[in-house]
Order: C-alpha cells, then sequence, then structure tokens
C-alpha cells in the first residue's frame, strides 16, 4: 500500500502517546492525576443540559442539519453585540464549527496552496501549525519569548517572509504561555497584516477564562480586524460544551464564505440538538461563565501556590486554564521530565515540546481536575522526591 507524503510531516500526536500511558498505569493498577489535556471537568448549566436534552428527545431532529439554523447565526451575532461590541451579518459572517479543532484543521485548505508560507506562534496549540501543513504550507514560527510577555514581535519578521506569508494564526489570551495582548499588539497586527496582504486567523477560545478582574475582548473588536481576517470562538471551555463540539469562525466575509463552501463538501452540519445547545448557551443566563471563571481561578491559585512551597517554582497564569512552567534545573528535556514525572508521581502533564521548538524547557499543566485533586497532585509530587534529583541529560 502507498500513502500520501503528506503524512510524512506528522508523527503520532502527544496526546495520544500520553493517553497510552494512562491506559497502560491505569491497567497496572498505578495511580494518574491528569493534568495533560485540557478536558473540562466542569458541566454544562442546568438550561444549557434542558435546551440539549428536548431537542435530542425530538425525533425530528435526527436529519442531516446540512446549514447552521437561522436561529443559531442570530444568536451568535447577539452573544458577539452583547458580549464583546461587535456587530455581525448572522448570514454572511458567521459560520459554525464541529468545534474549533475541527475549523483550525481545515480553514487552511480554503486560503493556502502547496508551498506558501503560513505564519504561527512559537510555542503554540499543535493545530494551529498541523492545519496548514495538511493543506501544503510551508510555517515560518514567530516566537513568544518571556523576555516579551510571550508577545509576537510582528516586527522581528523579516521582510521577505512577510511578503510570501498568505496566512497567519494568532492566539490570545495564549494556550499555551496563557497571556494575554495589550491594545497595542491588536492595533500593529492589523496595520501589518494589511501592508502584506495577509489573511488573519485570531483564536479566541479562553476570552472568558481571564483572572485576577482582568477582561478578554475580541480582536475583531479593533478598527480594521474584520477587514483582514477572522475569529475563532468556542463553546467547549466556557460553557462545558467540549464534547458536543461547537465553535464559530465570524468576521470577514469573504474568509468566512469561503471555509462555508469548504466545509459543505466535507460535513452535513451540526447536529440539531446540539444547535439548540448552543443557542441557550450563547443567548441565556450568562451567570455560569462567572462561576466557570471563578472556579479555573481557585484550582490556578491552588496549583500555583502548592507547587511553589515544594520548590517547583511558577507563574500564575493570566488567563486560560493552563499553567504554563519552566521544568526544574535539574532537567533539560521536557519530554524526560514529563515521563518521568508521571512514573515517579502519576501525576501527568504535556511536555513543551509538543508545542513547538520554543516551548523546550517547559511543560503545560491543565486546570481540569477538582480542588482535592490539585492538592494530592502537589503532595505526589513532593512525596516523589522529581525535585530533588541531580542533573538529568
Amino acid at each position: 500500500m502507498k500513502f500520501a507524503k503528506r503524512m510524512d510531516r506528522f508523527g503520532e500526536g502527544i496526546f495520544s502517546r500520553l493517553l497510552e500511558i494512562k491506559k497502560q498505569r491505569l491497567q497496572d493498577g498505578l495511580p494518574v492525576i491528569d493534568l495533560s489535556v485540557g478536558t473540562p471537568n466542569i458541566p454544562p448549566a442546568k438550561h444549557i443540559l434542558e435546551a440539549l436534552c428536548q431537542a435530542a428527545a425530538d425525533e425530528k431532529n435526527y436529519v442531516y442539519a446540512i446549514n447552521d439554523q437561522k436561529e443559531l447565526l442570530e444568536a451568535a451575532a447577539g452573544w458577539y453585540s452583547r458580549r464583546y461590541g461587535v456587530t455581525l451579518d448572522p448570514q454572511k459572517e458567521i459560520c459554525s464549527l464541529l468545534g474549533s479543532q475541527e475549523g483550525l484543521a481545515h480553514i487552511a485548505l480554503s486560503i493556502v496552496d502547496e508551498g506558501d508560507i503560513v505564519l504561527v506562534p512559537d510555542p503554540c496549540y499543535p493545530v494551529f501549525g498541523d492545519g496548514p501543513m495538511i493543506a501544503g504550507g510551508s510555517l515560518y514560527y514567530m516566537p513568544q519569548k518571556k523576555e516579551n510577555g510571550y508577545i509576537i514581535q510582528l516586527k522581528d519578521i523579516p521582510e521577505d517572509v512577510a511578503r510570501k506569508a498568505k496566512f497567519m494564526v494568532v492566539s490570545y489570551p495564549n494556550n499555551p504561555t496563557t497571556v494575554l495582548a495589550p491594545d497595542s499588539f491588536y492595533e500593529e497586527l492589523i496595520a501589518f497584516a494589511k501592508k502584506y496582504d495577509i489573511i488573519v486567523l485570531h483564536d479566541n477560545a479562553y476570552s472568558e477564562l481571564v483572572f485576577d478582574g482582568r477582561r478578554g475582548g475580541s480582536f475583531l473588536a479593533y478598527p480594521g480586524a474584520k477587514d483582514v481576517g477572522v475569529e475563532f470562538n468556542s463553546l467547549s471551555k466556557t460553557y462545558g460544551l467540549a464534547g458536543a463540539r461547537v465553535g464559530f469562525c465570524v468576521g470577514n466575509e469573504q474568509v468566512v464564505s469561503h471555509l462555508k463552501t469548504l466545509k459543505s463538501n466535507m460535513d452535513y452540519g451540526m447536529f440539531i440538538p446540539v444547535q439548540k445547545a448552543a443557542i441557550a448557551a450563547i443567548s441565556g443566563d450568562q451567570s455560569c461563565v462567572t462561576v466557570t471563571r471563578k472556579a479555573y481561578e481557585r484550582r490556578r491559585d491552588i496549583l500555583c501556590d502548592g507547587f511553589s512551597s515544594i520548590g517547583w517554582k511558577m507563574d500564575k497564569p493570566q488567563a486560560t486554564m493552563f499553567v504554563w512552567a519552566r521544568i526544574p534545573e535539574n532537567y533539560t528535556s521536557s519530554e524526560r521530565f514529563a515521563m518521568d514525572l508521571v512514573e515517579k508521581s502519576g501525576v501527568m502533564v504535556t511536555p513543551g515540546s509538543a508545542f513547538g521548538p520554543s516551548g523546550e524547557g517547559h511543560v503545560r499543566l491543565a486546570l481540569v481536575q477538582d480542588e482535592p485533586v490539585l492538592n494530592a497532585a502537589v503532595k505526589a509530587v513532593k512525596d516523589s522526591k522529581i525535585l530533588e534529583g541531580q542533573e538529568v541529560l
């Protein structure tokens, strides 16, 4: 059998490898505290579940959806108007996604030709680069360095690269570095995209998980943003609908139109009961959003304060459901540390190397366990004495 050469670009995903390690430990009767994958364990609010269950009980809702329901598009437009102060045409500037991951994996197919340059953050969520690679794109990494507050320095992108680039992916609040970007960055980003005729995709999955009194916003709220790109938003973390797979692409009419055309040849639309649940989530009582945000903020404090108290110093994230932490000084490989950590303590984290070249030297911890489990994770790491080891090469 012969297979596509594009598959040579991909190895087994890190999350699949971690899952196999987890399964084996559980099979062997060993403990596991999984802080690796960002799978929310905070369920949807009651009114969202009721909308889903009521629609799922209606046998008429098991046909192909084909397109987004008018009510869903109008609800998304109303959500963006109320929450972000952004006006959207429901029919022309909004397209649902079967989760942001699906959209990120596919949108480059509607933009990028073989060999086109795509600008992606480094470190970044893996599919930011995987999607363009599936489309045949050539990646140029935009470093997010600690000394710059993990903000991309657009001025450092070489002129010849910028002129050839066709598409770029940006995301703040950022996964995995957990920072927000200032207004000045977005203003610079829009000017940069206009100057070099680059389509921008801003991933905004964590705008509601912002801590310490800060407030997240939308890329599209900045003047000129809609001229150059789109924004992805997700209901996975904010509303606990991760498994239901609900997201949106909103913004530039041309980009949205091309994505809709592509998707019309790839899927039959979102399951109607899930559309009903999404409508209830973004149109209904929003107090659940505050409850979720506060829960993640408490988890952040427990985990960061706990690990810092036993010698693993880590900065508290500004936002997201993750912690981005440097590996202990007695390690030089993030993957080696992650593997040793789960073997010795049962605590699973994701090595920073999975997020791009600049991720090395870090691990990402997901705040996806209840508070007692996070306290148990701190104790397990302390008891393992992994922080007291000698230099590991």
